[in-house]
C-alpha cells in the first residue's frame, strides 16, 4: 500500500510538471510562430536554473521570444542592450554619494542584472570586458561590486541574444563566458508558412493578449523537482562518454573530433546533458532519463562547448555536424547485474 501511494504521488508530480511545462509552452505559442525546438530549449533551461544564448540574424524573433517569455511567467524582467561603451558598472550597478541628514554616505544602486528574467540583447555588441561582467552573475548568481558579494533573488536567468561572428560590429563571446551558456540554441528563417502566420500576427488589427500563466514560487519548485529526478548509472554514463568524446586527445574521440576540436567541452557539457535530459523525461511524463532524453539536448549542450581549430574555420566545419558523429558512435555502457 505504502509503495503504491509513493508511486502515485510521484505520478501526480510528474504529471503537474509536464502540464505546467505546457502550458507555458502554449501560452509563449500564442505570439511565437514555430521555432518549436527552441521555445523548448529555452523553457528546458529556465527550468535547469541555467542561462541561454539565441543566436541568428536580426529580425527573427530572438528579442522578441524573451519578450514574450517575461509577460507568460510571474517574475521581475529587466532588458540591457549591449553596445560598445557599454560600461560593466551599467550591469551589476555602482555605489552613489547621497547627502542625508548626518551628512554624505554611499548607498548602492542596483543594475539590471538585479532581476529574475535578464534579457541580454546582442551581447556580441558590447566589448569582451563588458561582456565579462555577467561572468559572476550567471554562474553564481551573485555580483561584487566595491568587496560586497550581493546575491541575485531566485530564479534567476539571463536569456543572451547575439548575432552571427561575422557580421560587421561583433565580438566573439570568451570562451569562459560561453560555458556558462546551459544551451547555444540557433534561430533559423522561417518556412514559407511560417512566415505567412508572421504577417498576419504582425500587421494585422489584433495582437495576442498574454498574460502569465506560471509565478516566480511554481519556477523555483519545478527547478528543485528536476534535481530529484533519479538518474540509471549506465544512461549517466553515456552522458560522460558523449562528452569525453568530444575531446580531441579522448581514447573515444571520433574522427572529426581528432581533426577539427581543439578543446572539448567542460564539465559543465555533462551537467546541461543530464539535467536537459530529466527536464526531458519529465515533459514525457517519466519519473527516470533514457539516453533519447540525453540526445535531444545533446545539440544544445554541446555546439557552443566545441573549441574548433583553425583547419576547421577555414572548411567551415559546423559544431552541429561534430555533435551529429559523435552521437551515432558514442555507446551505451551495459548495465551490470547486482550480485549479492
Amino acid at each position: 500500500m505504502m509503495v503504491s501511494s509513493i508511486s502515485q504521488d510521484i505520478t501526480e508530480i510528474v504529471d503537474a510538471f509536464s502540464a505546467d511545462f505546457k502550458r507555458v509552452r502554449d501560452a509563449i505559442h500564442r505570439a511565437i510562430v514555430g521555432m518549436d525546438d527552441v521555445v523548448d530549449g529555452t523553457l528546458i533551461t529556465l527550468f535547469a536554473a541555467g542561462n541561454v544564448l539565441l543566436e541568428g540574424v536580426p529580425g527573427l524573433g530572438k528579442t522578441m521570444l524573451v519578450r514574450t517569455l517575461s509577460k507568460v511567467v510571474s517574475c521581475d524582467f529587466s532588458r540591457i542592450q549591449f553596445t560598445p561603451d557599454l560600461m560593466p558598472s551599467d550591469i551589476t550597478g555602482t555605489n552613489i554619494i547621497e547627502e542625508t541628514t548626518e551628512g554624505k554616505r554611499y548607498r548602492f544602486m542596483a543594475g539590471p542584472v538585479f532581476s529574475n528574467i535578464v534579457l541580454a540583447d546582442e551581447i556580441n555588441r558590447a566589448t569582451p570586458k563588458t561582456q565579462s561582467a555577467m561572468l559572476e552573475a550567471m554562474q553564481e548568481q551573485s555580483v561584487t561590486v566595491m568587496g560586497n558579494i550581493r546575491k541575485l533573488d531566485p530564479p534567476f536567468v539571463v536569456l543572451a541574444t547575439e548575432n552571427p561572428i561575422e557580421m560587421e560590429g561583433t565580438y566573439p563571446l570568451p570562451e569562459a563566458q560561453l560555458d556558462r551558456f546551459f544551451m547555444k540554441l540557433l534561430i533559423h528563417f522561417p518556412s514559407e508558412d511560417e512566415l505567412c502566420k508572421i504577417m498576419e500576427r504582425t500587421t494585422g488589427e489584433l495582437a495576442a493578449t498574454l498574460s502569465p500563466v506560471i509565478d516566480r514560487a511554481r519556477i523555483i519548485e519545478m527547478q528543485n523537482l528536476v534535481r530529484r529526478v533519479p538518474i540509471a548509472e549506465h544512461v549517466s554514463r553515456f552522458a560522460v562518454r558523449t562528452v569525453l568524446s568530444c575531446h580531441p586527445e579522448n581514447d573515444l574521440a571520433t574522427p572529426l573530433v581528432r581533426k577539427y576540436v581543439r578543446y572539448g567541452p567542460s564539465p559543465r557539457g555533462v551537467q546541461a546533458l543530464i539535467l536537459g535530459g530529466k527536464i526531458r523525461a519529465l515533459i514525457a511524463g517519466r519519473y527516470n532519463v533514457s539516453a533519447d532524453d540525453i540526445r535531444d539536448c545533446a545539440y544544445g549542450a554541446l555546439r557552443h562547448r566545441l573549441i574548433l581549430n583553425f583547419e576547421a574555420e577555414a572548411e567551415g566545419v559546423d559544431p552541429d555536424a561534430i555533435v551529429e558523429e559523435v552521437l551515432s558512435k558514442v555507446e551505451m555502457p551495459l548495465t551490470e547485474p547486482r550480485t549479492g
